[in-house]
């Protein structure tokens, strides 16, 4: 894509303790310096630095000091609790932070006049043989967490029927934390020598944040409003997913485990093909906007021991995965520092 024009500023990211948002605050902050502001919840001190603002969005007076005292022209929402255990414990805390804390946010953004980018989750669907889900099809969750982001996409697209919803798959892309993400949380099981049991039968679209912040950044160049589906052309099931961080980390391949998602139990419930179509967002905006994860047709797995074929010149590394697999190696963005490059051996809670 060209260079992005300039977007109305100031700028906010919310969830910034996420992939997409702490990619996104850092890929925009690099463009447009201290005119780009990253939201986090207040609990998550350690994620500090200029232009990293503590609030929680469930609460609406704080919210709206942060919005009075930035006035912010630009919103990034991509806030929100997407723990899947986590919200089927506790439906209020799911509620409250997914969908009030949503309400909270649009309800500034209107105040203020400001654009809005709302994410939602491929998670709003259960599952179906071929997957291949469109906008027209009907939301059928199979989790709390679904359910929530249902509503806050209800919600946004009924108090701002400008905005952009993104229905997104999995972010391929750092953390802050080292465990937010796909590969964050695959790959730390690895470097403990721990298995990794994931599923034959959850299959995703996922695309890698270097594509999805070059998407933000032409849409906040060209406006679209509406919902639209923003998987990746890639279909890969989580064990693939975890077949593929395995190798090109260069990782015991028997730590790797796979098994349907009966066998899981039945807490928290897995959805099973949630791939979506998003050959309307493509028709809106005239291109393709994500390239395959991963690049490299040589790194999708063609079998259930295709991470054991290995040759002594293929070993791979933690450098391969940043170059592979967190970036986009035909279109390289900055990688953000996790929090061990940031905070050393220090812990905290």
């Amino acid at each position: 894509m060209n260079a992005p024009s300039r977007p109305q500023l100031p700028m906010l990211v919310t969830g910034i303790a996420g992939v997409p948002g702490y990619n996104a605050f850092h890929f925009f902050r690099d463009l447009y310096g201290d005119q780009v502001f990253g939201m986090r919840q207040t609990s998550m001190w350690p994620l500090a630095g200029d232009g990293v603002l503590a609030c929680d969005s469930d609460d609406p007076k704080a919210v709206a000091r942060v919005w009075d005292q930035y006035q912010f022209k630009t919103l990034l929402n991509f806030g929100g609790c997407c723990r899947l255990k986590s919200c089927e414990s506790d439906h209020a805390m799911a509620h409250r932070v997914n969908v009030t804390g949503t309400e909270n946010m649009i309800a500034e953004a209107t105040r203020h006049d400001a654009q809005i980018i709302q994410l939602s989750v491929d998670l709003v669907f259960g599952g179906r043989d071929g997957g291949d889900y469109d906008e027209v099809d009907l939301p059928d969750p199979v989790t709390v967490y679904g359910a929530k982001m249902v509503e806050a996409e209800q919600l946004v697209l009924g108090q701002r029927p400008d905005a952009c919803v993104l229905r997104i798959s999995l972010p391929m892309g750092i953390s802050f934390n080292a465990h937010a993400g796909a590969i964050d949380w695959i790959a730390s099981r690895f470097k403990k020598d721990k298995p990794a049991t994931l599923f034959f039968d959850e299959v995703r679209t996922p695309t890698y944040t270097d594509c999805m912040n070059q998407l933000f950044a032409k849409l906040l160049e060209n406006p679209i409003n509406g919902l639209y589906h923003a998987g990746g052309p890639r279909k890969l099931s989580l064990f693939e997913i975890g077949q593929i961080v395995n190798r090109v980390g260069g990782y015991n391949p028997d730590l790797l485990q796979g098994c349907p998602r009966i066998e899981a139990g039945p807490m928290p419930p897995r959805a099973g093909d949630v791939t979506m179509n998003s050959s309307k967002l493509q028709a809106a905006i005239g291109i393709d906007p994500f390239d395959p994860w991963p690049l490299l047709d040589e790194f999708a797995p063609d079998g259930d021991d295709w991470h054991y074929e290995r040759s002594d010149d293929s070993i791979g590394s933690e450098d391969q995965v940043e170059r592979l697999l967190y970036q986009n190696p035909g279109n390289p963005g900055l990688v953000p520092p996790n929090r061990q490059q940031l905070w050393g051996d220090r812990r905290f809670h």
